[in-house]
């Protein structure tokens, strides 16, 4: 730098004699408007660009939370804690799925009937889901344990008597129907 100042001020008046052409004056003016309405349009486009980075970069954060981050929040299953409770889970898990498609091929009277018998069923889930967050909080305690190995029991005891319940309505309607017939011939 020092010499470049040293370059000017030994060759000043060299620079000093030469005049800039003509319509130089113009062509900088215009040309320093133009660079101005290039930087506004560079702003709004930088600006949206940084916004939507932005918005990934949230959106990103939110989703490794939601799927490492919040593990006490979602709670731990049985078989996190022991191979023996896993196959425990698995057992009471595969017994559930068969009375929901139990449950899914009866044929019901009323669709709405289905459908409220299936939200309570699912009410019930979120007490589970309650048992699986102190079971992060505590994964040794036994009681914690035990009440999740008994919540799995009494869903399949109550959608075993739902079950029956249904089968047995079923069989009186299927009578009903079958002795009004017989009287009506």
């Amino acid at each position: 730098m020092k010499d470049l100042d040293k370059i000017i001020q030994e060759n000043r008046q060299s620079f000093d004699m030469f005049e800039p052409g003509d319509g130089h004056f113009e062509r900088f003016e215009a040309k320093l408007k133009e660079f101005n309405k290039k930087k506004k349009s560079f702003t709004i486009g930088f600006m949206l660009r940084a916004a939507v980075v932005a918005v990934l970069v949230v959106l990103s954060g939110l989703w490794v939370y939601d799927n490492f981050g919040s593990r006490n929040q979602k709670g731990i299953a049985l078989s996190e804690i022991s191979e023996e409770y896993g196959e425990v889970e698995m057992y009471y898990t595969h017994l559930v799925n068969q009375k929901y498609e139990e449950l899914d091929q009866f044929q019901f009277m009323d669709s709405t009937q289905k459908v409220m018998l299936i939200q309570e069923l699912t009410q019930m889930d979120s007490i589970y889901e309650n048992l699986k967050k102190d079971l992060s909080t505590n994964p040794n305690d036994q009681r914690v344990i035990n009440a999740m190995i008994r919540h799995y029991q009494l869903k399949v005891e109550v959608m075993s008597h739902i079950l029956s319940q249904l089968q047995q309505a079923q069989d009186i309607n299927k009578q009903k129907s079958e002795n009004y017939e017989s009287t009506n011939i």
